[in-house]
């Protein structure tokens, strides 16, 4: 053959609970809760459509025990699809396939090989000239490496191993069938088609060895396009394309709101960097706004998550055309200096004359009294608890220097929130 074609995909976890799936008016929560059966269903589509000659699925089909018997009979389905097309199909179950009971159970289509857990095994495709090497997970927790036991390349032809591993435990996942670099090398394989891993990863050349990511996102930490790859064979030389089929697209959506000073300001920025996050490619997204940066706005931001977070939800459903689901808005937001904030013409402008005039001459916090600057007299007062009336001198000018700026914060945010109140 002078062309071989192979679709390698991993972790598809059909029917996996989107984590912090939270429902409210007009979001797409049922085209979220369907997705990992959408991108399968794409998976299937462009493996029929470019005509490939092998798939293979390198473990975590499922995400552990299945709630019932339609979450197994949706693959069934979508493997008999490929078998209709005449394509095969090769397994290797993981960790969470192999927790489950009812994947045992499951009777595959005829051109699905589930490769065995037992030991390493062998599936030979004399008609594809393609040798096919792996082994399933028999429990959940496996801490050896099985790519030791793995035979040697068969001379002649092409040679793909598969296995669902940490790899070098390098990579942050649960330490399930570690294995080195090294060691796959070892074998002469031409390929690696590795699992697990959950982002796409070319971890060697040569050999290509391969994370192909999981085939759909299902929370904040899995964001960006997620698919699989499409690896083709020209004379035991690979090349490898990343395909996308994620339904959802998770993301994160920073929002810089420095120096703003009304909502509405904070909301137009809002949706302009949503509007920077939704153009690359999915048709729904799952994502979480992160607001961050010094602003006056600082104080109601954090005061009220609840109408911000809708406030930002309902921006969100007139973006282009693509659906679009907040998952959580974050507030990292910090109140300016109080030296910027506190500048200009009234009272929050003469607050900051007195602390400048104050800073020159510290003694005068000691000694103040007046009842026109309140939180003057209370971080007086405070002062003096720390270690009696002459604690200002122990201080030292520059501990009070620091102490009237962070009053000056606390003043600023609080003006800042009653003033936006107002406005609002």
């Amino acid at each position: 053959m002078d062309e071989l074609r192979v679709l390698h995909a991993a972790d598809l976890h059909i029917d996996s609970p989107m984590h912090g799936l939270v429902a409210y008016d007009e979001a797409p929560v049922d085209e979220i809760r369907a997705a990992t059966r959408t991108a399968m269903r794409s998976l299937v589509s462009e493996a029929i459509d470019r005509q490939v000659h092998l798939v293979l699925l390198a473990g975590d089909l499922y995400d552990g025990s299945w709630r019932d018997y339609n979450t197994g009979l949706f693959v069934v389905s979508q493997l008999a699809e490929l078998h209709d097309a005449n394509i095969p199909v090769v397994i290797v179950y993981g960790n969470h396939d192999a927790e489950s009971q009812l994947t045992k159970r499951l009777r595959l289509p005829p051109n699905t090989t589930r490769l065995s857990s037992d030991r390493p095994e062998t599936h030979l495709f004399s008609e594809l000239g393609v040798a096919v090497h792996g082994q399933s997970y028999a429990t959940r927790a496996i801490e050896v490496d099985l790519s030791l036991g793995y035979p040697s390349a068969d001379r002649g032809l092409v040679n793909i191993g598969m296995l669902h591993t940490c790899f070098d435990g390098s990579l942050g996942h649960d330490p399930y069938a570690p294995c080195t670099l090294p060691g796959l090398q070892s074998k002469g394989y031409d390929y690696w088609a590795l699992g697990h891993v959950h982002t796409h990863r070319v971890v060697s050349e040569d050999p290509m060895v391969v994370f192909p990511g999981n085939l759909q996102g299902r929370h904040i930490r899995e964001t960006g396009p997620k698919g699989a790859s499409l690896v083709t064979f020209v004379d035991h030389e690979p090349s490898l394309e990343q395909l996308t089929f994620d339904h959802v697209r998770w993301e994160r959506c920073r929002v810089d709101l420095t120096g703003t000073t009304s909502l509405d300001e904070c909301l137009v920025l809002c949706r302009e960097a949503l509007l920077s996050v939704i153009g690359t490619g999915a048709t729904t997204y799952a994502i979480r706004v992160e607001l961050d940066g010094p602003t006056n706005l600082s104080g109601l931001l954090r005061s009220k998550p609840e109408q911000i977070t809708n406030e930002v939800r309902a921006l969100a459903f007139d973006l282009g055309g693509a659906d679009v689901w907040i998952e959580k808005v974050k507030t990292g937001t910090v109140p300016p200096s109080g030296r910027t904030a506190l500048e200009g013409e009234g009272v929050a402008g003469e607050i900051g004359r007195v602390l400048d005039d104050l800073k020159v001459d510290v003694s005068t916090l000691a000694a103040s009294e007046d009842p026109r600057i309140p939180p003057l007299s209370a971080l007086r007062s405070q002062l003096r608890a720390a270690g009696g009336a002459d604690q200002v001198d122990v201080l030292g000018d520059a501990e009070i220097a620091t102490a009237l700026d962070d009053a000056a914060e606390l003043l600023a945010t609080l003006l800042g929130a009653e003033g936006t109140d107002h406005a609002n």
